[in-house]
């Protein structure tokens, strides 16, 4: 399914997922859509094509949608873990505790980023 959009490029699926992972403006596909830093804050402009960002907000959905999807991939992993090789408690709270912060930390903007890319292809502001 592809869709052009008002600059005249192609918006389909795949191209907002690689957008996404990118994290970049959804109109332009070249500028930031985020603030610099380790934020997730979304830019006031893009810095390229000067679209306005701020109204475009994902707000707890990317948030909400991890918990479940790391929810029902580590929880399982977990409890092989400790079928396999029961650790003392403290292991668990290390590997597990990172894991999930690593897995968060890394996949958080993505996941916003194709919310927000999402909202700008299919709804009107």
């Amino acid at each position: 399914m592809t869709k052009t959009n008002n600059t005249g490029t192609s918006s389909s699926i795949s191209t907002l997922i690689k957008q996404a992972i990118r994290c970049k403006c959804p109109h332009c596909h070249q500028g930031r859509l985020f603030k610099r830093g380790l934020t997730v804050e979304v830019a006031d402009k893009c810095d390229v094509c000067g679209t306005e960002l701020a109204h475009h907000d994902s707000a707890d959905g990317p948030a909400v949608f991890l918990i479940f999807i790391l929810g029902f991939l580590l929880v399982p992993l977990a409890l092989i873990f400790e079928a396999a090789f029961a650790p003392p408690l403290y292991i668990h709270v290390i590997l597990w505790g990172l894991a999930i912060f690593a897995l968060t930390a890394l996949s958080l903007r993505p996941l916003k980023s194709l919310v927000i890319a999402l909202q700008y292809k299919y709804r009107q502001l």
